[in-house]
Formats: C-alpha cells, structure tokens, sequence
C-alpha cells in the first residue's frame, strides 16, 4: 500500500483524482473537520472498503461557523488524524488553509443554498450554517471527482440537505449514511466532547438516555408526536446542566415537523447545551 500523501493545494488534488478516474478507479471521499475520533473511523473504513482511493478531507471551514461559535478554539490534530487515516489505508488526506479554498479574503463570491429543510432543527439557531456546509461539500465533491461521499447519521439534518441538494443540482454522487458510533455508556461521538468537564460529560447522558426511552416507547406502540416530544424535553430538563435548543420529531425526508399521531416514518432530534457546549443527537423510527 502505497504511503498515504498530505495535500493541501486543491488542484494537486483534483488532479490526481483526475488520473485515478482515466485508471478506471472509483473514489471516495469522506468530508470531515479534523480531530477524527471512532465515528470518522467508521466512514473511513466503510470508504476504503468500497472504493479504490479514498480521500478524507480534514479541514476547519471557517464559513459554516456562526460569528459566536467556536471557530477559534474547535479542535485540531492534524498529525493524530493523519496517523488515524494511515492506519485505515486513506490514499490521501487533503488538508487545505482557508484561503487555499476561499482565495484573499473578499475574493470568494459564490454559496450553495438549500431552502426550508435548512430553516428548521439546527438551521434555526444557526441560520448561516448550512449555506456554509453546502458551498464546502460541492467544492469537496468537484475537487475529488468522488462516486461515493460517506457521512455520520449523527448529523442527520446535514445528510438530509446534502441528500437534496446532491438530487436537485443533479451531481454525479452516492451519498451514504452512516450509523452513529457511541460511547460505552451510549453518549454519540462528537469532536466536542472533549470541550465537556467531567460533570458535563455524566450530565450529557441525559441526550442518549431520552432518545433511549423514545424510541423504546415507540417500539411499545407510542404514536402521538407530541407526548413523544413533551416526554423527551421532561426528562432532559431534570438535568439541571442542560439547556435545550431544540426537541423535534420530524418527517424523515422532509424535516416538517410531526404533530398528533404519527404515520409515517420520523426522525427525532435533539440540540442541547450542557454548560457551554452544544450537542447534538437522534434517530430514525421507520414505519
């Protein structure tokens, strides 16, 4: 196996894409921002099962990031991740600067917008958001030239617009879902876990441990979204480190929410704050 390369320059990249695609060789591309933990992991490995190359992108988009949120201080390891993709046989690892995908501040003047299934869950709290994950997975796309872009079930709203936006443009990619990857004591993995002390880390529990029960409620022949929903915010409000963003039940494909009896296959989710940090969990319910 050849040794994985660091690259940072998008045209070297797209380039060697380009030859791999004249070899008859399909790609993968697993879009990340660093600090790759078990869940990168296990996009990682699927992708490197299914394809020929793989390319993991491992870059801090500074445009997805609110002017409040944690740009600055959102963790970075770019030799442990490295490591990590080595291990798991990666082919490349393009980690580029900001100007390296956006040019001299001021000069970068196109986005990539989804309407209405990015206004709702995280998208009303973070309004420039998704505009910002749109523009960066188009231009990782056309980059790599990839067949196949894997993604985390964890940020399921993000895979839901990428899904859309990947049919409406007609862009030439498999987009694959991945499980969420949990810690032992069920908390999902998240590159912000590690903003949480050891207090916030026992009080984030209370995410995993509602969902738990929903969907066992569910599974009992639980169908009226509302109870579902008002149970789910009970529970998480008796921890008194939380702070809820948001706690929705919601059309699986169309991110509406759901009220009264539920008939059709849902998505619950949930954004909450444990001291200064935001999580973020769900699951699916097929009907």
């Amino acid at each position: 196996m050849a040794e994985i390369k660091r690259i940072s320059d998008p045209a070297e990249v797209q380039a060697i894409a380009r030859q791999w695609k004249k070899e008859g060789l399909s790609i993968g591309i697993v879009p990340t921002m660093g600090y790759l933990h078990d869940g990168h992991r296990s996009l990682i490995h699927r992708a490197c099962a299914e394809n020929d190359r793989v390319i993991v992108s491992d870059f801090v988009n500074p445009i997805q990031f609110g002017p409040t949120e944690d740009l600055d201080k959102y963790p970075r390891d770019i030799e442990a991740d490295t490591k990590l993709c080595s291990e798991e046989g990666v082919d490349i690892i393009f980690n580029p600067a900001p100007e390296d995908m956006y040019g001299a501040e001021g000069s970068f003047l196109t986005s990539v917008a989804v309407d209405k299934i990015t206004k709702v869950l995280c998208g009303k709290t973070r309004p420039t958001h998704f505009q910002g994950v749109c523009t960066v997975v188009n231009k990782l796309f056309n980059i790599s030239k990839a067949d196949r872009g894997y993604f985390g079930q964890k940020d399921a709203q993000q895979l839901a617009v990428i899904r859309k936006m990947v049919k409406d443009l007609n862009i030439d990619i498999e987009i694959i879902g991945c499980p969420i990857i949990r810690e032992e004591d069920g908390l999902a993995k998240s590159s912000r876990n590690k903003y949480l002390s050891a207090e916030e880390r026992q009080a984030a529990l209370v995410l995993s441990r509602s969902l738990r029960n929903a969907r066992k409620a569910l599974e009992e022949g639980e169908r009226d979204a509302d109870k579902l929903r008002e149970a789910i915010t009970a529970e998480i409000k008796t921890e008194p480190l939380s702070d809820i963003d948001y706690v929705s039940v919601v059309d699986a494909e169309t991110l509406e929410d759901v009220s009264g009896k539920i008939q059709r296959s849902i998505l619950v989710a949930l954004a909450v704050k444990i001291g200064n940090t935001r999580l973020i969990d769900n699951f699916s319910f097929e009907l």
